[in-house]
């Protein structure tokens, strides 16, 4: 059983973000920034052109199949030529949404799923509330969000969440870090299992191609009850789609070496990049200690861009 040291809640030095031409936006364009407005149900990102980058999801659309308790996601999570690259409540796993983290087997004093799968730990009255999404910094070349979450059993607070969100350009795609910042109000174990935190549950409508840094990956699929069947620890796995329109688009998410020791649920038949902290063992949050993971998710147009990749998870990891 892992159990992890204190963490000091701090935000990190914000990551290299760049325009679309590659290189740092001129004066002019500074006079343009990125944007976060709400809407019916959330808060959307858009870029200083109008583009849509994503939007914070924080209320359940009516009429929405969603059968998880919880909201809290990017969805859409587009590309810079305005591609879809996620989906919400699909039909196959109407519990997924978008881009999110969460955990479905929790134990300690109340044991809790906050996933949605509702198989290994109650998910009733488990709910992880938003308190607030706030845009903290904004510029011609990237934009910095705070966003504070709630995990709830019934009305008490189980963990306190502190994310920041840090999005930009790079090339043909968008660059988003995430850094999680997880407080329990008392001793929280993470048990081991072969998929759960943080989660991008891609589209699935074209011919998809999994790769990490050394090329197309062609590993069997992870079995969902199975941690050890799971794909070993890499810089980043990145999920290409050819879709049946005929255009290209991809998602990748790059792991940090300053998170727990992961192994990845990447799932063909869902659509799913999921590194995973429990799948090589159980994670155990102290109360009043924090829990800090970060990731960076790259979408693109086009096929996967390994050098730009290889680029960014180099420049992310010497912060």
């Amino acid at each position: 059983m892992t159990r992890l040291p204190f963490i000091a809640v701090l935000l990190i030095p914000v990551a290299a973000c760049w325009t679309s031409g590659g290189s740092l936006a001129t004066s002019a364009e500074a006079a343009a920034t990125f944007t976060l407005t709400p809407d019916a149900h959330g808060m959307v990102l858009k870029t200083p052109q109008g583009r849509t980058v994503f939007r914070y999801m924080t209320k359940k659309p009516e009429g929405s199949k969603l059968t998880a308790n919880s909201v809290c996601c990017l969805y859409p999570l587009t590309t810079p030529a305005g591609e879809d690259t996620v989906e919400f409540a699909p039909s196959d796993h109407p519990h997924h949404r978008g881009v999110f983290l969460a955990w479905h087997a929790m134990a300690g004093k109340s044991p809790a799923d906050f996933w949605g799968w509702g198989q290994f730990a109650p998910t009733e009255n488990r709910v992880i509330q938003n308190r607030s999404v706030k845009l903290v910094q904004a510029d011609a070349r990237r934009a910095v969000i705070e966003v504070r979450n709630e995990w709830l059993v019934k009305t008490e607070v189980i963990i306190d969440e502190a994310t920041t969100i840090t999005a930009g350009t790079a090339k043909d795609a968008y660059v988003i870090d995430f850094d999680f910042r997880l407080t329990p109000k008392t001793d929280v174990t993470l048990k081991q299992t072969a998929f759960s935190g943080f989660c991008a549950k891609s589209r699935k409508d074209g011919q998809a191609t999994y790769y990490n840094p050394q090329g197309e990956v062609k590993l069997p699929d992870p079995h969902y009850l199975k941690p050890q069947t799971d794909w070993p620890s890499a810089d980043w796995y990145d999920y290409t789609i050819k879709l049946n329109s005929g255009k290209t688009i991809g998602l990748a998410v790059l792991d940090h070496p300053h998170n727990p020791k992961t192994a990845w649920h990447n799932l063909k038949p869902i659509a799913m990049l999921n590194p995973c902290i429990v799948a090589p063992g159980p994670v155990t949050v102290k109360a009043a200690q924090t829990l800090r993971l970060r990731y960076r998710l790259v979408t693109h147009d086009g096929p996967v861009p390994t050098a730009l990749l290889k680029e960014l998870t180099k420049a992310w990891r010497s912060q």
